[in-house]
């Protein structure tokens, strides 16, 4: 057997849940560690070890991730009041991803993992579509209130000095809700330049949607500040690239996306970068097929899995069933953080071996080999698989390759 390829620095590696934490450890131990001298500095963000350190184990990992400049992490639990329940957890913590992001700042670039045997829902789609999603404040890192009676809502800031600025929300006559959330000038900046340059790199026109028109001060900030800083810092460059800037509302864009050929990159605010890079995963054949790395304006990248956690399944392999649940996005998950740690590193060996295990996936899918959830959107002849088989079938053409 050949020598395994060694690593300089070590990967931030970050454990998740459920089936997704199975799949993991079988791509490590099939696809992984027999051809690499892996060394990661490994935090376990299941569910329970969050719940038994007061989520500061999530902090760590983050803090890590700015040490060794790259991460990968498996999809985890955010819960909610069932999951507070059948996990006996201490409280509803909030999402990992959320936290992790909001220490590191930066922009989340989500695409779609393309093969030809798969044909998008969106019949014009002929080329990717690249989700940008700011990835800081905004509802994940908003705070809330359930009120019970009547009574007055107010948003208050009270400047260092001294001066108060109020503004009335609502004047409750009965129960209801409130929330409160923020963003920063400087993370809304460090997001547009993220986005202008992955567009130059590219060489892809970027859009940019919000909803200006109803949220007057807090969308029209982030309107402003990229038109600002594209007129001063991009808008030369653009030109010379033959490429285009343009804001436009998000309920426009929407229908824009879904009468495009793709081919460009849509910036999101916070959530509406979530909801959509499901919508574009799904329409392009499934969300199991869908890259996501988050880039800081420091230089350090996470790569992640862009779905959940896939529980059904879970619940199934707690029974002894063998599913057939798509690791792919999880497996480019790692070859994502490998190649950037080749790359950072002068690793040629690394980012050679991150090309040729994807390539050795999508040669599986393209050659009718396949789980259970591509098969039902495949063109031509197909054989579905379990896990475990397609990650032995990958294996078998990765051995080949190298």
């Amino acid at each position: 057997m050949q020598e395994k390829i060694k690593m300089n620095v070590p990967l931030v590696e970050m454990d998740g849940d459920e089936m997704t934490r199975v799949i993991w450890k079988d791509i490590k131990d099939v696809l992984i560690t027999p051809y690499i001298d892996l060394k990661t500095v490994y935090f376990d963000l299941g569910i329970k070890k969050r719940d038994e350190t007061e989520d500061q184990i999530t902090i760590e990992a983050a803090e890590a991730t700015k040490k060794y400049g790259v991460a990968v992490k498996c999809a985890t639990i955010t819960p909610n009041a069932q999951r507070v329940e059948e996990y006996n957890l201490k409280q509803m913590w909030k999402s990992p991803n959320g936290t992790i992001r909001a220490i590191l700042d930066g922009t989340v670039f989500r695409g779609p993992i393309l093969v030809k045997n798969i044909k998008p829902f969106v019949k014009t789609w002929e080329k990717p579509i690249t989700i940008a999603r700011h990835a800081y404040g905004d509802i994940y890192r908003d705070a809330e209130m359930i009120v019970g009676k009547k009574g007055k809502a107010e948003l208050v800031f009270a400047g260092e000095d001294g001066q108060v600025q109020k503004e009335l929300i609502h004047d409750f006559e009965g129960p209801g809700i409130l929330l409160g959330m923020y963003n920063l000038d400087k993370s809304i900046a460090s997001f547009a330049r993220a986005c202008f340059n992955y567009a130059l790199d590219r060489e892809e026109d970027l859009w940019f949607a919000t909803k200006d028109t109803i949220s007057k001060k807090y969308d029209h900030r982030f309107k402003d500040i990229f038109q600002e800083i594209y007129d001063k810092e991009y808008k030369e460059k653009f030109e010379a690239a033959g490429i285009e800037y343009f804001y436009t509302l998000i309920d426009d864009a929407v229908a824009r996306v879904i009468r495009s050929s793709g081919g460009f990159i849509w910036a999101c605010k916070n959530y509406d970068g979530d909801v959509m890079s499901d919508m574009v995963a799904t329409a392009f054949g499934s969300l199991a097929m869908m890259t996501s790395v988050l880039v800081s304006p420091e230089g350090y990248y996470e790569y992640e899995a862009a779905h959940g956690t896939v529980t059904r399944h879970y619940y199934r392999y707690l029974k002894g069933e063998k599913t057939s649940t798509n690791p792919v996005a999880t497996m480019f998950a790692w070859t994502g953080a490998l190649r950037k740690r080749g790359e950072l590193d002068k690793n040629d060996d690394l980012v050679r071996f991150a090309d040729k295990l994807e390539k050795a996936a999508l040669n599986t899918i393209e050659a009718g080999i396949m789980t259970k959830d591509l098969a039902l959107l495949a063109e031509g002849d197909k054989q579905i698989v379990n896990t475990m088989e397609f990650l032995e079938e990958v294996n078998e053409r990765l051995k080949k390759s190298l």
